[in-house]
């Protein structure tokens, strides 16, 4: 049997089931192994054993030092590293890794974000052994890495990091799901996962050119560009022929990936120019989340040795499609049953069908908290234009889902669903296929696919942690209160039916099938009820809203006191990003673009002046209009300039927090506009030659 390059190098750099079934005495495999499988308390007496065989695995591979590399607050990961060699009394040294080097850490907690957690002088903090997450190697200048995937918390308890509140919210919702399942005579479910598939788009550019804009370099995104005369029109770039210098680097990033188990299935051109996509196959959620982390950290990595830039903020052109993260997410039993598969008649599937309205009642309930785990500073320019769905939570179900509830709200008791039948192309040399009963909406910020949920308003460079632990504990929460009211019923049949008409009809408004971009959209979900919130500033409140602390509390994913460090953490995180692009338009406009407008206004003074003086006859209104509207977009530049400068300034008075996000969100983002409008007018008569940055045609088009 031929063995194909993925199997060949699939896995190789993680210390994965595999290896430790051949490399662990049996009894420490088989006690580690149930406690991944069962979500059991880790027994610290197997660490040693499990310690010893990771590092003789890792050094055989030339690793020299290891980490615990954990995901903070600031939606990147960390990782400090610590050789393995330990000095022997005669001069040497050898090489030791201990059980408690394995299972504990102790980085500076006092420099990451903690919302007031954490003091500067309380430094100390904990990283602790994920083993639900398999350790892997990583590759670079440095040498070979051993990286373990840790959770991170306060000296005090608190969770300074994604991971942890994550790895709660997957406990909350099995357990409340394995409550349902057991009503409905699974008694041989022991656990249920949450499945997550993460589809990352990104763009790529020329990083020559990259390097030539201060405004990607320091923001991810052109603070400054008009658009070229051609932009996604045509639509010719979306599942388009991939060039070869993309190319080169998709199969070098596919590589990187498969050897460190990366599921990477799925490539293809995106709408926009320069625009692409990867998505993988689906894992837990855990283990997603940590391999979209290496995913994002692997494209930066690949792209540079292509002369590449992958450029990850959400809406890094103007003009053009920006790019998300779709977050398809799952809930999956021990035995293989996905509980979101509806079958081919759904409307007498009854499991399925609780399950679907315990889901559209959460969302419902929820919508600002969910619209929240999805935000970021970026994802503010990108939600409601071209493809992006609108800032407006709805739940898309399709025609079939959406006939099955509409029966059951009227009539009490579903009869039919809708099928697909068959497509009949008109081709005789082409088969006739089964089409599927419902069409796909792309518009939808949380549309049912099929047999899973696709989130697709998260941002792309966010850590999909956070709308993973929204959306489980959300759905806990509601199984908690079906599975309460069920226990107790005398009828289990009729109450299992009576809760799901009552759950589907109390929360019909959120079901939206058509189109979400269309005029009509948001004044029919206001009339429905429909929050819409536009900005993440106006959606950090959800976290500290005392429904939302009832819940986390409840389930035990986060304390007040965590969730009021996390709302903290965002409003500055919101007014660092605004304010590090204020500075930048402030730093680009003065020393590239009023210089280089000044230039280009000399030189038609210049060219008017020496025309006159060689023939006093000549006609030079078209140079003088020219310099004329240059010289009053010049004046406005420098009107608009002086502005931002002043509100920013202003800004940064403002004390850390609400006050100071709302700032930037309403005085300074405007000025940054008013400044961003005159530049790219004046990129249009300027010459190319006197212009100081790469345009955008530059950027989109030459890759």
């Amino acid at each position: 049997m031929i063995k194909s390059v993925i199997e060949d190098i699939f896995a190789e750099d993680v210390f994965n089931d595999s290896v430790m079934r051949e490399r662990l005495p049996k009894p420490v495999y088989k006690q580690l192994k149930e406690t991944i499988d069962k979500d059991l308390e880790l027994d610290s007496h197997i660490a040693g054993a499990v310690a010893h065989a990771m590092k003789e695995w890792a050094l055989e591979r030339g690793a020299t030092h290891y980490t615990h590399w954990f995901q903070p607050m600031t939606g990147t990961t960390a990782e400090k590293h610590d050789a393995f060699l330990t000095p022997t009394g005669d001069g040497g040294v050898i090489m030791e890794f201990s059980g408690k080097e394995l299972i504990k850490g102790e980085p500076d907690a006092s420099s990451f974000p903690s919302g007031g957690l954490r003091a500067t002088f309380e430094a100390r903090g904990y990283t602790a052994w994920d083993c639900t997450s398999p350790a892997f190697l990583k590759k670079d200048a440095i040498g070979v890495t051993l990286c373990i995937p840790t959770a991170f918390c306060s000296y005090t308890g608190e969770a300074l990091d994604k991971k942890t509140p994550l790895l709660r919210s997957m406990e909350a919702v099995n357990d409340q799901a394995v409550r349902i399942l057991k009503l409905f005579g699974h008694n041989d479910v022991e656990s249920v996962s949450v499945s997550v598939g993460a589809e990352q788009e990104y763009f790529l550019v020329d990083r020559d050119k990259y390097l030539q804009r201060e405004d990607l370099i320091f923001t991810g995104r052109t603070l400054f560009g008009a658009m070229p005369p051609k932009g996604q029109e045509l639509d010719d770039h979306y599942f388009g022929t991939i060039k070869e210098r993309v190319a080169a680097f998709m199969k070098e990033l596919n590589e990187e990936c498969w050897k460190l188990g990366i599921l990477a299935k799925t490539q293809h051109n995106e709408v926009a120019p320069a625009q692409h996509e990867m998505a993988p196959i689906y894992s837990t959620a855990n283990i997603a989340t940590d391999h979209n982390q290496l995913v994002m950290e692997i494209m930066k990595k690949v792209a540079k040795r292509h002369n590449l830039e992958c450029l990850l903020h959400e809406k890094p052109f103007a003009g053009v499609n920006g790019s998300g993260k779709h977050d398809n997410w799952s809930l999956v039993t021990n035995t293989g049953k996905n509980l979101l598969d509806p079958g081919k008649t759904p409307h007498e599937n009854v499991q399925f069908l609780l399950f679907l309205s315990a889901i559209i009642r959460a969302v419902d309930e929820n919508a600002v908290l969910l619209r929240f785990s999805a935000a970021n500073p970026g994802n503010d320019h990108r939600l409601g234009a071209n493809e992006a769905p609108p800032a407006i939570i709805s739940v898309f179900l399709g025609e079939q889902l959406e006939d099955v509830v509409d029966q059951l709200i009227e009539t009490g008791e579903a009869k039919s669903s809708l099928q697909g039948g068959r497509l009949t192309t008109g081709v005789n040399t082409l088969p006739d296929f089964r089409r599927d009963a419902t069409d796909r909406n792309r518009t939808s910020p949380f549309a049912f696919t099929g047999n899973k949920f696709e989130f697709r308003m998260v941002a792309s460079s966010l850590s999909v942690a956070g709308p993973n632990t929204v959306l489980n504990t959300i759905v806990a929460d509601v199984l908690e209160d079906m599975a309460n009211q069920l226990e107790k019923a005398e009828d289990f049949d009729t109450a299992v039916h009576d809760l799901i008409k009552k759950t589907f009809t109390e929360h019909r408004q959120v079901i939206f099938n058509g189109n979400g971009y269309s005029e009509e959209w948001p004044k029919e979900a206001e009339r429905r009820g429909l929050p819409n919130v536009k900005s993440m500033v106006d959606a950090i409140p959800s976290l500290i809203d005392p429904k939302t602390i009832e819940i986390f509390e409840k389930h035990h994913v986060l304390s007040k006191v965590e969730l009021e460090s996390r709302a903290e953490i965002n409003y500055e995180a919101y007014a660092k990003a605004i304010n590090i692009e204020a500075r930048t338009m402030i730093d680009m406009a003065s020393k590239k673009y009023i210089p280089a407008i000044i230039r280009h206004t000399t030189s038609l003074a210049e060219s008017i002046n020496a025309v006159k003086s060689a023939c006093p006859a000549a006609d030079v209104s078209v140079q003088t209009e020219l310099l004329t509207t240059s010289s009053a977009l010049l004046t406005k530049t420098k009107t608009a300039l002086k502005k931002l400068e002043e509100v920013t300034s202003q800004a940064n008075e403002k004390a850390e927090g609400e006050e100071q996000a709302h700032f930037f969100m309403d005085k300074v983002m405007p000025a940054m506009n008013d400044l961003r409008a005159p530049i790219d007018e004046l990129e249009m008569l300027v010459d190319k030659e006197l212009w100081p940055v790469p345009s955008y045609a530059d950027m989109l088009f030459e890759v």
